[in-house]
């Protein structure tokens, strides 16, 4: 049950899932390509619903028919090795209102691994936050800012002043890195030039495009769970304006676990922009 198949690169075998991710090493790229390594990732139906409508409230959610525990823990793994993880202003309000906990469990008894891991590597236990936001109207919880962690914010041309005092007065920084919206490249030039080495993406489908139109995302994480879940009202893993020309992907490692979904199976699939 602990074990997955490695179906590229060739040759094909058998490996423990627990380790998966660590194993591809994310820290080193940055020093090769003398910038901030960028890297996405998300889960998805066959029919490419990355979260569907809230049975109880509006917005939208992860379907909790693709949600699994064997795909989290390789989620953990990707999160473990970042310098700082970008989110949203959305996530922090959900986070306020109790909807959103924190993104890296390291106290959860299951990764203290990962815990151990950071540590060695000469980390702290959780990695900064990167907030974008246009309007900076969000909470910022306080132990979001606990142990010393810095939260960057990431917002657009003229924005409120005194707004941007309060937020640097209790958490980081504010940065404009774009007029109508953020730029990808900007923000990670920022970031870079801050010191920042790995930088993961746990936010939504349009931070996705900004890094993708931006040139700045570096490697594409992508679970497929072996269910198609339809519905109208749905998020896929990018929207946004037309890409012209479109952004090219190579295939860099795919394995197949056949014991996730009560059996169903799900492919963990990684691209690197090509």
């Amino acid at each position: 049950m602990d074990h997955i198949t490695q179906l590229y690169p060739l040759p094909s075998q058998e490996r423990p899932l627990k380790g998966t991710y660590l194993a591809h090493q994310l820290r080193g790229y940055s020093q090769a390509s003398g910038r901030a390594f960028v890297y996405g990732n998300f889960i998805t139906s066959l029919d490419g619903r990355i979260a569907v409508s809230h049975p109880t409230r509006p917005g939208l959610m992860v379907p909790k028919d693709t949600a699994n525990d064997r795909d989290w823990r390789l989620f953990q793994e990707l999160a473990a090795q970042a310098d700082l993880i970008i989110s949203s202003g959305r996530y922090l309000r959900d986070w306020a209102d109790g909807r959103a906990q924190e993104i890296l469990r390291v106290d959860d008894p299951d990764f203290a691994d990962l815990k151990a891991w950071r540590l060695a590597q000469g980390l702290s236990p959780q990695p900064d936050i990167a907030v974008i936001s246009g309007s900076l109207r969000f909470p910022i919880p306080d132990v979001l800012t606990a142990a010393g962690r810095q939260v960057v914010v990431f917002t657009t041309a003229n924005p409120d002043l005194e707004r941007v005092k309060e937020i640097e007065s209790k958490a980081g920084r504010v940065i404009v890195a774009g007029k109508q919206g953020v730029a990808g490249d900007q923000m990670v030039q920022h970031l870079t030039d801050m010191g920042y080495q790995t930088i993961y993406s746990a936010a939504g489908p349009r931070v996705l495009h900004l890094l993708l139109a931006g040139g700045v995302l570096d490697r594409l994480y992508l679970t497929y769970a072996n269910r198609l879940l339809g519905g109208e009202s749905f998020s896929s893993i990018v929207e946004g304006e037309l890409f012209a020309p479109p952004v090219d992907m190579s295939l860099n490692s795919a394995y197949f676990d056949p014991h996730a979904l009560n059996g169903l199976g799900q492919l963990f699939v990684t691209y690197h922009r090509a």
